[in-house]
C-alpha cells in the first residue's frame, strides 16, 4: 500500500505517491483512496502533472493519443460531487469506440453514462487565447456522442484533484457515424435524451455545457495551449456532460438522441468467460 504522506512531504514524492496509486489501481482493477490525500484540493497544477504521468506510462505499450475530453461542465454533474469549475483529461486510441461496437463491461471499475458532443478539429487551436470564433472555423464537423466516464478513485469521492489525477475520470467514447457541420447551428440550443434499454434516464440541453459546447471547446484550447499541449488537427474532443451522467450497473444499450445531430448507441456487454474458467 502507498504510505500516506502528509502535506508537508515533498511535492514531488508526493505526486510520485499519487501516480503510483492511480497506475496501481488500473493495474490490478481495484478503485484505491482519494489521491487527496497526497495532493491536497487545491493544487491542481500538481494533480495535472500526476494525470500526465499515468499518461505517459500508457505509452510504452502503444497507447496514442486521439485528442482530449472536458469534464464537469453541466452544473448537475458539479452538483453530484461538490467540484464546480470544468477539467480535461486525455484520449487513447483504445477508448475510442464506433455507434453500436460492443464495449466490454469488464474494461471499468465504476462507469456511468453521458450524453455529449464530440468535435473533431480540422486545423491547429494552439493560441493561448483562443475565442469562440476560432473554435467554428476550425472545427471540421461534430458527431453525437457517449462517454463512458469512469474513475479510479473509490466510490466517486472526487474533489477537483481527485478527478484531474485521475484523467477526468475517463473510461471511453462511443461516436455517431454521421458528421454534421456547425454550419448555423445553435448548439446551445440542442436538446439530449439519453436512453438505457429504450428508456428515457438522462435529459438535457446544450446551455448547460459551460453555456454551450462551443464554449467549452474554446476554454479547453486556451487551457491546452498555455500549458503546451495544443490542440491539433484530427483531435477528437468531448466538450463536456448535457445532463446528468447515468451509472452502468451491468450490460444494456445506451442509446443518445440529440435534436438536429442525430443518434448514437453505446452498446455495454458483460465478459465472456475463458472456456474452463
Amino acid at each position: 500500500m502507498t504510505e500516506l504522506l502528509t502535506p508537508d512531504a515533498d511535492l514531488t514524492a508526493r505526486i510520485d505517491a499519487a501516480t503510483e496509486l492511480l497506475t496501481g489501481a488500473a493495474a490490478t482493477r481495484t478503485p484505491c483512496p482519494p489521491v487527496r490525500h497526497h495532493l491536497g484540493t487545491s493544487d491542481i497544477d500538481a494533480a495535472y502533472e500526476v494525470q500526465r504521468r499515468v499518461a505517459d506510462a500508457r505509452r510504452p505499450a502503444g497507447a496514442r493519443r486521439v485528442g482530449a475530453k472536458i469534464g464537469l461542465t453541466a452544473p448537475v454533474v458539479q452538483q453530484q460531487f461538490g467540484v464546480f469549475q470544468p477539467d480535461f483529461g486525455v484520449l487513447f486510441d483504445d477508448m475510442m469506440y464506433a455507434h453500436t461496437e460492443p464495449l466490454p463491461l469488464d474494461r471499468f471499475l465504476q462507469p456511468r453514462a453521458e450524453g455529449e458532443v464530440a468535435f473533431v478539429i480540422g486545423r491547429d487551436l494552439d493560441l493561448p487565447g483562443a475565442t469562440v470564433a476560432d473554435v467554428l472555423r476550425a472545427t471540421e464537423f461534430v458527431l453525437p456522442a457517449i462517454e463512458i466516464v469512469d474513475s479510479r478513485i473509490a466510490g466517486w469521492d472526487l474533489t477537483i484533484t481527485d478527478t484531474v489525477a485521475d484523467n477526468a475520470s475517463s473510461g471511453a467514447v462511443v461516436l455517431g457515424t454521421t458528421p454534421y457541420t456547425l454550419y448555423g447551428r445553435d448548439l446551445s440550443r440542442i436538446g439530449m435524451t439519453l436512453h438505457r434499454d429504450g428508456d428515457p434516464v438522462s435529459f438535457g440541453a446544450g446551455h448547460a455545457c459551460l453555456g454551450s459546447p462551443v464554449v467549452a471547446v474554446a476554454w479547453l484550447a486556451r487551457e491546452l495551449a498555455r500549458r503546451a499541449q495544443p490542440l491539433r488537427a484530427g483531435d477528437v474532443v468531448m466538450s463536456g456532460a448535457l445532463g446528468p451522467m447515468v451509472p452502468i450497473d451491468g450490460p444494456g444499450r445506451f442509446r443518445l438522441a440529440l435534436d438536429e445531430l442525430g443518434e448514437v448507441e453505446a452498446v455495454v456487454e458483460a465478459a465472456v468467460k475463458e472456456e474452463g474458467k
